[in-house]
C-alpha cells in the first residue's frame, strides 16, 4: 500500500498534468473564442471590406467616364468612410438574385433600391432606416398607344414587369379589384432595358420606379408616364439577421447624421433634381441639333476642353445653353458666337473673332476654367462646377454675394443646394441693398446651371450608352474644316 506521500505526489502530478492541458486548450480555443465574439460590424472592419451587393445602372452602380458613379454607389461608399472600411461592390444580373446571394453570404448588404416586405426572402433579412422615396409609374410612347388613365384602359398592348420587384405584388393585390389585368413578368432584363424597350415600341407599357423612369426619359422625349398605382415606395438597404445589432445601429446612426448634416439631401438633389424638370420638347430640340450640329463641333470642343483640363461635354453643354450651337448667334445685348462672348470677355481670352468656331469654343473654355479656378476651394466637386457655371452666367461677385447671404441666413455658402435658394434674392431691394456687387437676376443663373447639367447629363449618358468612337484629336488650326463624324 502506498504511503500518503506517494498518493500527494500523484495527485499533484496529475493536477499538474490537467493544469497544463488546460493552458493548451486555452491557447487553442481562445482565438476562435475572440472571432467568435466579435460583432458583425467589428468582422466587417475586420476584413477592411463592406461587400455592397447592387444592380448595375444608372440608379444604383455603373461605370461612367470618370469611374464609378450612380446613387446608391455614392451612399454606400459614404457609409463605407462612416464605418471605416473599403466599399467592395458586387453586381449581379437580375433583381431576383439580390435576396438569394445576401443569404448566401455573397454580400454584407444590399444597397439597390429595395422596398420593405417587397420580395419572398423579405421576412428572412432587416432593413435600413428608409432614405429615399419613390413612386410606381406606368409608362407608355406617346403615338403607339393610346394616354392610358386608368388600369382599365391597358388595353392595346401588354403591361410588363421586372420578376420579382415590388411591382409585381402591387399588381397582384391591384387584380384582386380588376381580374382582367394581365402583365408580362421578364427576368432576363432590368427596368433600365425595358424602359428602353418601350421607347423602341417592343413593349407597350411598363410599370417601373419614377426614379429610374426620370433618369432614362432623357434619352426618350416620346415617353410618357400615364399615371401612378399603389402607395410611395420608401426605398431602404437590407442585410441579414443576426445575434446582434451592430450593424443596424450604425446604419440607423449613419442615415441620422446624413440626414441631419444635409449630405442625404445634397446626394438626392445632385442624382435626380435635374432630371425630374426636364422639358421633354427641348430635349426633343436638343436631339435633333445632336444630329444636325454636334458632329460639326464635336473636335474642336475635345481640343480645347482638353487644354484647360475639363470634361469636353461640359464645354458643349454650355455652349448649347448659349447659343444651341450656332454660331453666328447673337444676343440683344451683343455677346456673340457659339460660347456667346461679350467684347471684354473677348479680349480677356484672347479672341480676336467671336464668330469663328475655333476661337468663340478656346474663348470659351479658358473663360469657364478661370472661373472654376476662381471658385473657393472649401467647395467640392460636384457643386464647385455648379458654381463656376453661375459665376459664368452671372459674374463672380453676385456669386459670392449669394453665398454670403446664405451664410447669414443659417445655410452652407458651400453647397449648390443652399445657394441656388438664394441667388433669387439678389433681385430684390431688401437683399442686394445689403450685398457689395447689387442688383442681379439671380433666377436666371439657377435656371443656367439646371439646363447645362441636363444637356452634360444627355450627352454623357448618351456617349456611354453608344460606347461611340471619338473624333481623333487631330492639330486643327483656326478656320480649318473639321472631317464629318458620326453622330451621336
Amino acid at each position: 500500500m502506498p504511503d500518503l506521500s506517494s498518493r500527494a505526489h500523484g495527485i499533484q502530478l496529475m493536477f499538474g498534468l490537467l493544469a497544463i492541458f488546460l493552458v493548451i486548450l486555452i491557447f487553442v480555443i481562445q482565438p476562435s473564442i475572440e472571432r467568435d465574439s466579435k460583432t458583425v460590424l467589428e468582422k466587417i472592419q475586420h476584413s477592411g471590406n463592406l461587400r455592397i451587393l447592387t444592380l448595375n445602372s444608372a440608379s444604383t452602380y455603373y461605370q461612367a467616364h470618370d469611374g464609378p458613379n450612380g446613387f446608391e454607389y455614392q451612399l454606400s461608399t459614404l457609409f463605407s468612410e462612416y464605418i471605416g472600411v473599403t466599399p467592395k461592390f458586387i453586381t449581379v444580373s437580375q433583381f431576383a438574385d439580390l435576396y438569394p446571394e445576401l443569404l448566401f453570404g455573397s454580400g454584407d448588404i444590399i444597397a439597390a433600391g429595395l422596398s420593405e416586405n417587397e420580395s419572398e426572402f423579405s421576412s428572412a433579412v432587416l432593413y435600413g432606416p428608409p432614405y429615399f422615396e419613390s413612386t410606381n409609374q406606368v409608362l407608355y410612347h406617346k403615338g403607339l398607344v393610346t394616354n392610358p388613365k386608368k388600369i382599365e384602359d391597358l388595353t392595346e398592348g401588354l403591361l410588363h414587369v421586372v420578376s420579382g420587384t415590388s411591382q409585381v405584388k402591387l399588381l397582384a393585390e391591384v387584380r384582386k379589384q380588376h381580374p382582367e389585368l394581365v402583365w408580362r413578368e421578364v427576368d432576363d432584363a432590368a427596368s433600365e432595358e425595358l424602359i428602353e424597350r418601350v421607347g423602341s415600341g417592343e413593349v407597350s407599357y411598363l410599370l417601373a420606379d419614377s426614379h429610374q423612369i426620370a433618369l432614362q426619359r432623357r434619352f426618350f422625349p416620346e415617353l410618357l408616364v400615364a399615371f401612378e398605382l399603389g402607395e410611395p415606395r420608401k426605398l431602404r438597404w437590407a442585410f441579414n439577421h443576426s445575434v446582434d445589432t451592430s450593424l443596424a445601429n450604425a446604419l440607423d446612426d449613419f442615415f441620422e447624421q446624413i440626414k441631419t448634416d444635409g449630405r442625404l439631401d445634397q446626394l438626392i438633389h445632385r442624382h435626380y433634381s435635374h432630371v425630374a424638370k426636364f422639358n421633354y420638347s427641348d430635349i426633343q430640340t436638343f436631339t435633333g441639333n445632336i444630329e444636325q450640329r454636334l458632329h460639326k463641333y464635336e473636335a474642336l470642343f475635345r481640343r480645347e476642353a482638353e487644354v484647360v483640363g475639363v470634361d469636353w461635354r461640359l464645354i458643349a453643354a454650355i455652349a448649347y445653353q448659349e447659343s444651341l450651337w450656332n454660331p453666328q448667334a447673337k444676343s440683344p445685348t451683343g455677346v456673340r458666337g457659339l460660347m456667346m462672348l461679350t467684347r471684354v470677355t473677348a479680349k480677356q481670352m484672347g479672341v480676336t473673332n467671336r464668330l469663328d468656331p475655333a476661337q468663340s469654343i478656346r474663348g470659351g473654355a479658358k473663360y469657364f476654367a478661370s472661373a472654376l479656378k476662381r471658385t473657393s476651394s472649401k467647395i467640392t466637386e460636384p457643386d464647385r462646377t455648379w458654381f463656376a457655371l453661375a459665376s459664368y452666367n452671372v459674374g463672380f461677385g453676385h456669386v459670392e454675394d449669394a453665398r454670403v447671404i446664405t451664410q447669414r441666413n443659417g445655410g452652407n455658402p458651400n453647397r449648390w443646394i443652399d445657394v441656388k435658394k438664394t441667388l433669387p434674392l439678389l433681385a430684390r431691394k431688401k437683399w442686394y441693398k445689403q450685398t457689395k456687387y447689387g442688383y442681379a437676376r439671380g433666377s436666371e443663373p439657377v435656371k443656367y446651371v439646371a439646363n447645362i447639367r441636363k444637356y452634360y447629363d444627355y450627352l454623357t449618358g448618351l456617349d456611354l450608352k453608344l460606347n461611340k468612337k471619338s473624333i481623333s484629336l487631330k492639330q486643327l488650326k483656326d478656320g480649318e474644316t473639321l472631317p464629318l463624324a458620326p453622330s451621336l
